[in-house]
């Protein structure tokens, strides 16, 4: 954008204005954001990730994991050009693209090599950032990545818009709108306090990591690194399992394919799926829009599956299918130790863990049917968890997109 020219200058204040409006710069990062980017992340296999939101001198991360600055000045922002263009951009080696070889990120920490962004376009057509995923190691991008990338790019508008609403809501004296203002201000402070200095610790430990004089200290290294991980996503499920009931979810954000939605739960799952010899069929008939919250809803089907696996014994199979008659539904099938009848009913209360969870001491605190069942109920949806000897059945059944 040159702002020379009188009326890209009058564009660049209107958007800036746009942007201004949604009230995030210089706040803590809202919680929806973070789970964006961490999706993302995980989709991409990058370690890092950001919703970057482009004001007149800096780019502010609303959202962010493995980026250590809040924010960087316009001068080494990628998301800058995404901006400009108005469409994505994907660089597969920094070092190699003379727009970028000089940027400081580029020739020092954190080292960007790969870059991949899609605009973030608000109802009014302002583009107020980028939606991105960055590596520190070379690396391609398909035209399928390109998409879904535009998807998460659409989420994060999305979500902006769904903040910028509660805070009007919040300005005009609405109690509910002030509740879930309140809670997300807790999620932000415990996030600041907690989650984020353990993941910067991480970010320090994944350094130490590629350092070949640090080899004989890896296997000391790595313990403290697993452990950060699953302090973080503890802290994360715990939150999400005992959201106030005066807090609702809030309602889907846009459309989305539900195979993206299951693909970001498997890509989740796959530490346990490739520890386990049975496999795991995922089939799909048709392209199934629907209105999500993209992010919610996988971690909503990434608890079901993650039930799965941990209940199945490693070599039978699990199936994962997705219908659309008469509305889109994901099934997950296994052949696992099955559900008593005694304790079905119970099966989406909180902390509430059946008598072969205890005595076999699977993993967990008794939250993630819990967490699934609130999301889905939060897209308009139904969750239905059926059982006999021979194995469970999940059934998410939801809207489809209007």
């Amino acid at each position: 954008m040159d702002a020379t020219r009188p009326v890209d200058g009058i564009v660049e204040e209107t958007r800036l204005e746009a942007l201004r409006s949604y009230r995030v710069l210089d706040q803590p990062r809202a919680s929806v954001l973070d789970d964006l980017t961490r999706l993302a992340a995980t989709m991409f296999g990058t370690p890092m990730a950001a919703v970057s939101l482009v004001d007149r001198n800096r780019q502010w991360f609303a959202g962010s994991v493995g980026l250590a600055d809040e924010q960087t000045p316009l001068d080494v922002s990628f998301c800058a050009h995404v901006v400009s263009g108005r469409a994505p951009l994907v660089v597969p080696d920094a070092t190699r693209d003379k727009r970028f070889a000089g940027f400081r990120t580029v020739v020092g920490s954190p080292n960007i090599r790969y870059y991949a962004g899609a605009p973030i376009v608000d109802e009014q057509g302002h583009t107020l950032g980028a939606m991105c995923v960055i590596d520190d190691k070379p690396r391609d991008t398909d035209d399928r990545q390109v998409a879904d990338l535009i998807t998460f790019a659409g989420q994060a508008a999305g979500h902006l818009t769904a903040l910028r609403n509660r805070l009007w809501m919040a300005d005009l004296g609405d109690e509910l709108a002030r509740t879930v203002q309140r809670e997300d201000e807790m999620v932000a402070n415990i996030t600041h306090e907690l989650r984020t200095p353990v993941t910067t610790i991480q970010g320090y430990l994944e350094l130490l990591g590629d350092h070949e004089e640090l080899q004989p200290y890896r296997r000391l290294i790595e313990p403290i690194h697993r452990n950060g991980r699953r302090l973080v996503a503890m802290v994360d499920h715990i939150l999400a399992g005992t959201r106030s009931p005066e807090a609702p979810l809030p309602p889907p954000v846009g459309t989305v394919d539900l195979a993206t939605v299951v693909a970001a739960a498997v890509t989740t799952c796959r530490p346990l799926i490739t520890s386990r010899p049975g496999t795991v069929t995922v089939e799909a008939d048709q392209v199934l829009p629907v209105r999500a919250d993209l992010a919610r809803l996988a971690h909503a089907v990434e608890q079901v599956l993650r039930n799965a696996l941990l209940f199945t014994p490693a070599d039978r199979p699990i199936t994962v299918r997705m219908t659309g008659v008469p509305y889109p539904v994901v099934e997950i099938i296994d052949a696992g130790v099955g559900i008593p009848d005694d304790e079905l009913p119970h099966v989406f209360d909180r902390f509430y863990r059946g008598r072969y969870a205890r005595g076999q001491a699977v993993p967990g605190v008794g939250l993630g049917l819990t967490i699934a069942h609130s999301v889905v109920a939060a897209h308009r949806g139904t969750l239905i968890v059926t059982s006999s000897p021979d194995g469970t059945t999940a059934r998410i059944t939801l809207p489809g997109a209007d």
